[in-house]
């Protein structure tokens, strides 16, 4: 698909959201990466998440109706992202301290890097392999911690691309902290050695209405002329007196400089329901030429003690077909 026809895509919400809830006794389920059909071992749909538990596996029929497999895929663990390069799976994630995301709200320093696990049924996992490590100033604040997070890896002809998020800023109204900036780093293999660009590829503004608080998380889909990707900034807006945090497309010819692509949010908080507050990270892919799902997760409220994060669904279609 050429970078004219995915911006001409038309977007809409599944009528079933949201689609999964949060296990039990979480009272969030985040940062959803999936597998379509064609990409998984058998033709199912895999969908891992994570909970304040580790990292989830769900499986789908028709990529809407998700079941969850029972135990978990890792433990202190988040952020999923899953690959699939070479007839093998790679499942790269946060590696957190223990049990930390159970007191995230805590005014603890916060250290993590980025850890790869390989299958080739999405059952048996490798032993971790670090990927990547804080290591540049701006991965780390002096206040909250050092941080890389968010992995998301695309093959980019003969190397591979690993966007991340770095460091942390503390959102108030929340009562916890976000990514504060958006980093790529560059690999010779799926599991690197990644070497990380100097500076960051997005920072937040004081004049970005959508992203003047934190970069939050970013996803890059390789298109037949380019890039295609998504963010979802972590914003503040005055008029409302709280935060928020919206989905923005972006596009790229060559995977480092970016321009925001469209000037309003693909989703955004509704302000009621189960996306009252914030929209955040998703993972997006398409299923042929003129079909498109994006998974993403949303919170019901700001603050940690009465917020709940559920997974919901946007199906993408040229103006010739719908979903």
């Amino acid at each position: 698909m050429k970078t004219s026809a995915f911006m001409a895509l038309e977007w809409r919400e599944h009528d079933g959201n949201p689609i999964i809830e949060p296990p039990f006794p979480s009272p969030i389920i985040a940062d959803p990466s999936f597998l379509t059909p064609a990409e998984s071992p058998d033709g199912a749909w895999h969908l891992f998440a994570h909970s304040p538990m580790g990292i989830h596996h769900y499986v789908s029929a028709d990529g809407r109706a998700f079941t969850r497999l029972p135990g978990l895929v890792c433990t202190s663990a988040m952020r999923p992202f899953i690959l699939r390069d070479g007839g093998k799976y790679y499942l790269y994630y946060e590696r957190t301290r223990k049990h930390i995301l159970w007191f995230s709200w805590l005014p603890l320093r916060w250290k993590s890097h980025i850890e790869c696990r390989i299958s080739t049924d999405l059952l048996t996992w490798s032993e971790p392999v670090v990927v990547l490590r804080p290591s540049l100033t701006w991965h780390r604040d002096a206040k909250y911690g050092q941080s890389v997070s968010n992995p998301c890896v695309v093959r980019h002809e003969k190397r591979y691309l690993l966007y991340y998020s770095a460091s942390l800023v503390y959102i108030p109204d929340c009562g916890f902290n976000e990514p504060l900036h958006i980093g790529v780093a560059e690999g010779e293999s799926p599991t690197g050695p990644f070497v990380p660009r100097p500076e960051p590829l997005i920072s937040p503004s004081p004049h970005n209405p959508w992203c003047n608080l934190g970069a939050g998380a970013f996803k890059a889909v390789k298109l037949d002329d380019g890039f295609a990707g998504f963010e979802n900034g972590i914003y503040w807006n005055d008029a409302m007196g709280h935060s928020g945090s919206a989905i923005l497309v972006f596009s790229s010819k060559d995977g480092f400089k970016w321009k925001q692509a469209a000037a309003k949010p693909l989703v955004r908080p509704e302000g009621t329901g189960w996306k009252r507050s914030h929209v955040y990270a998703l993972d997006a892919r398409p299923l042929d030429e003129t079909t498109w799902h994006l998974y993403y997760n949303a919170r019901s409220d700001w603050h940690w003690t009465r917020g709940r994060e559920r997974i919901g669904l946007v199906l993408g279609s040229s103006p010739r077909k719908k979903s």
